[in-house]
């Protein structure tokens, strides 16, 4: 059984949830935005938003500083670069065993005709 480090793990777990990736779009799309701006367009209350900035945040995939009353969340790139050269390893395997698969079917569609 192959161990995948708990960094990654808690990436992953962190982008299965619709409302957190949307909040690391808005993000990259917008670097810097206050937690109420962030929570504005969502259709949760600000406990919840809070608590989806904290699983972020313990994912390593957000930072919040603080400018007098207002926090300000920022996007940071490693976990993410981190998971996606963990997928580009992984396609090329399942890319190669795809194409086996197609050899072995359409060797077997020759077959039938």
């Amino acid at each position: 059984m192959v161990n995948h480090s708990d960094d990654l793990s808690r990436t992953f777990a962190a982008l299965v949830d619709p409302t957190r990736r949307a909040i690391l779009a808005r993000l990259a799309m917008e670097p810097g935005l206050s937690i109420s701006a962030l929570a504005e367009p969502l259709p949760i209350k600000l406990p919840a938003v809070m608590k989806h900035l904290d699983v972020l945040s313990d994912a390593g995939l957000i930072a919040r500083s603080k400018t007098g009353r207002t926090v300000i969340c920022s996007l940071i790139p490693k976990p993410m670069d981190d998971a996606m050269a963990w997928l580009e390893r992984t396609s090329s395997f399942w890319n190669a065993r795809l194409d086996n698969l197609s050899k072995v079917l359409e060797a077997r569609d020759g077959r039938k005709r």
